[in-house]
């Protein structure tokens, strides 16, 4: 019997691409509210008793409500995966990045509560987590993180600029240093002191760069750029979806290359023997940084064999 699963949110970016990504699948059976019902508690509630797995898809005080929803039911409520900011360092919620560390995809799996990774945060926390784990990165170094992203991450407004061509081919945010992201960075990412984080949007609709520059001399292990590609691939071996590039003689990386998947890409860029390395990620901002990422959990919680 098909695994019953309602999106709440599905005509939003993330709940669109989930669907897109389940759409031919015989062993889940997507269920649907009526968009007259999508706001209406009771019949919401019980679309929630009926299911095995609710995804929310909605702004953080929505999927905070819609939590509050599910908590009476009892036996009857369904297991939860959030793609909202709302849990993802909230105690009890699972942090659904399967690839962070030993042991996570099979916490995912029993979890009754998952939160769904941001994306900037997928990249930033796959490159912190190994490095602050083999002690080459002090969890209190003073960390500096850009990114560049797709303008499909920034909700309705901004994805109706650019496709208007009225929005800026390229603008940096956030500047007050309080993107909604770094509680995340700093919990998974196991960092004491607050980073620097500078995002930025280009004029392309997904795909997403993150970048980390390094002094090695200043480290206290003062590592080589081989040491550290080396800490990643030991981290990475055997995964699925992260893949450790080689990063020699490299110059240039473009941020729609992973498109359409759920790849991530990880580089140490720099001179062998250098000084200096800028660690870079590349993944698509609605896949492993959303929908896609929904999808592996969504497989790992209700036990189904990935597709695609």
């Amino acid at each position: 019997m098909p695994a019953r699963l309602f999106i709440d949110g599905e005509a939003g970016t993330t709940g669109l691409g989930i669907k897109e990504r389940l759409a031919e699948r015989s062993d889940i059976e997507l269920v649907s509210l009526p968009a007259e019902d999508r706001k209406n508690e009771e019949a919401k509630r019980a679309v929630y008793a009926s299911v095995d797995l609710a995804i929310l898809c909605l702004p953080d005080d929505a999927a905070r409500e819609a939590v509050a929803l599910t908590e009476d039911l009892g036996a009857r409520a369904p297991r939860l995966l959030d793609a909202s900011t709302a849990h993802r360092t909230t105690p009890g919620w699972t942090y659904g990045f399967p690839e962070l560390t030993q042991g996570q995809a099979e916490a995912i799996k029993t979890a009754p509560r998952v939160a769904n990774p941001g994306c900037y945060a997928t990249g930033a926390i796959a490159l912190l987590r190994p490095l602050v784990e083999a002690g080459f990165v002090p969890s209190d170094w003073p960390v500096s993180i850009h990114a560049v992203s797709g303008y499909s991450g920034g909700g309705k407004s901004m994805i109706a600029a650019y496709e208007a061509g009225t929005a800026p081919a390229f603008e940096a945010y956030a500047l007050g240093l309080g993107h909604k992201h770094v509680p995340e960075i700093m919990a998974y990412g196991r960092l004491a002191q607050r980073p620097i984080f500078t995002p930025s949007v280009g004029n392309f609709r997904q795909g997403m760069l993150v970048f980390i520059p390094l002094f090695l001399d200043a480290l206290p292990r003062h590592p080589k750029i081989e040491d550290l590609s080396a800490v990643f691939a030991a981290h990475y071996a055997g995964s699925t979806f992260v893949h450790v590039r080689q990063a020699d003689g490299l110059e240039r990386l473009e941020p729609q290359a992973l498109n359409g998947t759920n790849e991530l890409e990880l580089f140490v860029c720099g001179p062998q023997g250098g000084h200096q390395a800028v660690l870079a990620a590349r993944l698509d901002n609605l896949g492993k940084g959303a929908s896609g990422a929904a999808l592996q959990n969504v497989e790992l919680m209700l036990g189904l064999a990935p597709q695609g």
